[in-house]
């Protein structure tokens, strides 16, 4: 199925995609109710580094669906989508999780690894845990750019096995075909801005990385890169076992499984994401039946920003949440 807007209109005072993406980033209101409160656990992996995942306090029933939602790049749950999925799952009575990817929470993790946009294993295994510590609660997932792909990219691997985690899944503005958006954000006034704001989190944490593990990669070399590609193809693609990075985003991308999806999963993406080519977002023939494409023109980068809310209240961000929320309640 294929929603060509839910219904979104951006406010005529932020006009294009990156007015758009970054009110939402710095200035938007991101919640209504109380500011969600955290509990923060900790999980240690198979592998012997550990995870922390924040689940937000609210009250929820006890067969309440549970919400996971997947941070994108360098994101948290002080992310500004992240408090507003939790905004929502509060009013829903809906609990809500957030896992970080390792090294995300503020603290460095262990081992040689860190995360990547196909991070499908890993996904697995904490979607079996949530499942596994929840055995009442509907299990619901989103994922938020980096993350929607790795999300999407596991139930395509999974399959028909994806029906037995989780009820529904939904990626907001995610780089679904990696090369694209990956040599999107490495041009012109994407390059000068997103990119910068990217490595200055990225190359000091792999500088830690190496640190910790003496030897990983070439350091010189990395405090040279000046963008995305440069990065991938020194750190995270060899550290994940990809041969560079044109390997790296062409087996992570998510793109050519989504017609291996066996359970319903929402892909919403706007159409003016400075970060993702509207050329490059999958069409009902790659998507399958039981994907459902939102695509509306406008939008920006995880951004979404409403005109007004309640008590009148100017360029919030609940409008997403929203209407992702509400898709994925209704599969349930």
């Amino acid at each position: 199925m294929n929603h060509p807007d839910f219904a979104y209109r951006a406010p005529w005072w932020l006009p294009g995609g990156n007015t758009q993406t970054v009110w939402a980033a710095l200035a938007s209101r991101r919640y209504f109710g109380p500011a969600p409160r955290w509990q923060r656990t900790r999980w240690a992996t198979p592998d012997g580094d550990f995870i922390d995942v924040d689940q937000a306090l609210h009250a929820s029933a006890p067969d309440a669906p549970l919400l996971v939602m997947f941070h994108g790049l360098e994101g948290s749950s002080a992310s500004q989508y992240a408090v507003a999925f939790a905004d929502f799952a509060a009013t829903q009575g809906v609990a809500y999780a957030v896992p970080h990817f390792r090294g995300c929470s503020g603290e460095l993790n262990h081992a040689p690894r860190a995360y990547h946009s196909g991070d499908f294993e890993e996904v697995d295994w904490i979607l079996k845990r949530f499942a596994d510590e929840n055995p009442r609660r509907p299990l619901l997932a989103v994922g938020v750019s980096l993350g929607g792909n790795a999300l999407m990219r596991w139930a395509g691997e999974m399959g028909q096995a994806a029906a037995g985690r989780v009820r529904a899944i939904a990626s907001v503005c995610s780089p679904l075909d990696l090369a694209a958006g990956g040599h999107a954000i490495g041009r012109g006034f994407n390059r000068l801005v997103y990119t910068r704001m990217f490595m200055r989190s990225m190359v000091p944490k792999a500088l830690k990385k190496l640190e910790q593990h003496p030897g990983l990669f070439d350091e010189r070399a990395l405090r040279a890169a000046r963008d995305l590609y440069e990065f991938d193809n020194l750190f995270t693609a060899p550290l994940h076992g990809f041969r560079d990075t044109a390997d790296y985003w062409s087996r992570a991308s998510a793109k050519p499984v989504l017609r291996d999806i066996r359970v319903p999963a929402l892909a919403l993406n706007a159409r003016n994401d400075p970060f993702v080519p509207a050329a490059s977002l999958p069409t009902t023939q790659d998507a399958g039946s039981y994907v459902t494409l939102w695509q509306p023109r406008q939008g920006g980068h995880v951004g979404f920003p409403a005109s007004h809310g309640p008590l009148g209240i100017p360029g919030h961000v609940r409008a997403m949440p929203e209407a992702v929320g509400h898709w994925l309640l209704a599969q349930r």
